[in-house]
């Protein structure tokens, strides 16, 4: 990259310790070049306070602060959760975010006539790969500028000391320095004693869960919740019509105080290495169990089996920053065919970090209650099985007659 020609930087901001320094960092290393924070609100909340007056004062000349939030949940959680895509069983709050984000900052940088997007992802994360990627589907020719793939400085402790020389204020001490993501899905946390396995996470200790409690201190009385689906989509939350946005909302509120949604996990980064990370995601967890459920009613076996199979790729998909390409467009067509007639409603049971099934309900059962009863019944006739079995055994039969044949035990 020509550095002389790099005279307005459109940067991914989050007023985060990353962001908060590059500011300063880019105008020292770009001459002096005119940068622009773009911050997507996908649901980060008091994290976007004082954001645009904290840009501008460490040399920003403008600040954007898009809010993306019922795009965020309608276009790219609610599709995610109807797939059953979880990644090692984390939930994929930071990575369906980050599209959702960087299409907004290309559109931006497009409409400001930038020379290039900065982000601040470390060389070691996937985040660089997410947004990346969803810069090169809608700007496939944009530079991008990744300091922590350029600058001197090596640890989080370095980038304190940068701050400080350069009197840019944090939110944050050396000593509660975990690394976070947050928005309206979960909340994310890494570094300092959870970068050893052997470490048990400390849930217990105060500010250090932020979405909910520890099951520990969740009441001692369970509380019920009842969800109603269209389609696969959320639509009433204990009876009321809601957004789906607010329904997430909600179920957060109702799930972090109930100690559901905790994930503690050591993962298999993109970049090749294990990551050790603790997540919250309370509402999130309630809509997965929820619609699982009501997949038990309304699905086929091998309808039920393929999604299953393919809400792994799907996953991987989300994962590895590759939401904007063909097979993940491919894959949420097929959910989205599946989910005709998943429609009805479930009655979960939260009681101390578990969820515990409580009814569930469908037009389009296919359960048939008078074909299953263990007691009589006139719909089914069990002497059917016999040449069920036969057929379906020929092949062991016939194998087994060879194997003998052949002295093979």
């Amino acid at each position: 990259m020509n550095q002389d020609s790099i005279k307005k930087v459109v940067l991914a901001y989050s007023g985060g310790l990353d962001t908060s320094i590059i500011i300063p960092w880019l105008k020292e290393h770009y001459n002096n070049c005119e940068v622009i924070a773009v911050s997507g609100n996908v649901g980060q909340a008091d994290e976007l306070e004082g954001l645009e007056e904290k840009a501008l004062k460490t040399g920003a000349s403008k600040c954007y602060v898009e809010d993306l939030t019922d795009e965020f949940v309608e276009d790219y959680i609610i599709p995610t959760v109807k797939a059953g895509a979880k990644y090692e069983d984390y939930m994929l709050g930071t990575s369906f975010a980050r599209p959702i984000i960087a299409k907004r900052i290309v559109e931006i940088a497009k409409a400001e006539g930038a020379d290039a997007i900065a982000h601040g992802c470390t060389g070691k994360g996937n985040d660089q790969v997410r947004f990346e990627l969803a810069i090169k589907a809608f700007a496939p020719d944009m530079p991008v500028i990744a300091p922590w793939r350029e600058w001197e400085i090596k640890s989080r402790e370095e980038e304190i000391d940068y701050a400080e020389a350069h009197n840019i204020p944090l939110k944050i001490t050396r000593e509660t320095n975990y690394s976070k993501d947050k928005n309206l899905w979960h909340l994310s946390h890494e570094g300092l004693d959870l970068e050893d396995p052997g470490n048990e996470p400390l849930y217990e200790k105060e500010g250090f869960l932020e979405m909910g409690v520890s099951p520990l201190q969740a009441p001692d009385e369970p509380e019920y919740v009842t969800l109603e689906f269209e389609k696969g989509v959320p639509v009433k939350l204990n009876g009321e019509k809601m957004s789906q946005k607010d329904i997430v909302l909600k179920l957060n509120e109702i799930g972090g105080k109930n100690g559901v949604g905790l994930l503690d996990i050591v993962e298999n980064r993109l970049v090749g290495m294990k990551c050790r990370g603790v997540y919250e995601t309370p509402g999130g967890a309630i809509l997965y169990k929820a619609l699982n459920v009501l997949e038990t009613l309304c699905l086929d076996k091998y309808a039920a089996h393929k999604k299953q199979e393919l809400s792994v790729c799907f996953a991987e998909l989300v994962y590895n920053g590759q939401w904007f390409t063909p097979l993940r467009k491919a894959l949420s067509a097929f959910v989205d065919s599946l989910m005709e007639n998943v429609t009805g409603k479930v009655k979960l049971k939260l009681y101390k970090g578990n969820m515990i099934n409580a009814g569930v309900w469908s037009d389009y059962s296919l359960y048939d209650p008078e074909i299953a009863t263990f007691g009589e019944d006139e719909v089914y006739n069990q002497a059917d099985a016999q040449g069920f079995i036969t057929l379906f055994g020929l092949p062991v039969k016939v194998q087994a007659k060879v194997n003998e044949k052949n002295g093979k035990a």
